[in-house]
C-alpha cells in the first residue's frame, strides 16, 4: 500500500541506471554508432558491478 515510500536498493538502482542506458544506446545506434558504443560500455560496467552486488550478497 505504501510502496510509494519505500526506497529503492543500491540493486535496484542500478538495474534502473542499466536498462537507461541500454535505451539510450539503441536509440543512439539509429544516428550515432560511436555515441552508441560508448553507452554500451557504460551498460557493461553497470552490469558488472550488478554481478558484483548479487554475488557478494
Amino acid at each position: 500500500m505504501f510502496s510509494i515510500f519505500k526506497k529503492k536498493t543500491s540493486l535496484e538502482k542500478l538495474q534502473d541506471r542499466h536498462a537507461k542506458l541500454l535505451q539510450e544506446a539503441f536509440v543512439l545506434s539509429k544516428s550515432n554508432r560511436s555515441a552508441s558504443d560508448v553507452k554500451m560500455v557504460e551498460a557493461q560496467k553497470v552490469e558488472q558491478q550488478i554481478d558484483d552486488l548479487q554475488r557478494n550478497a
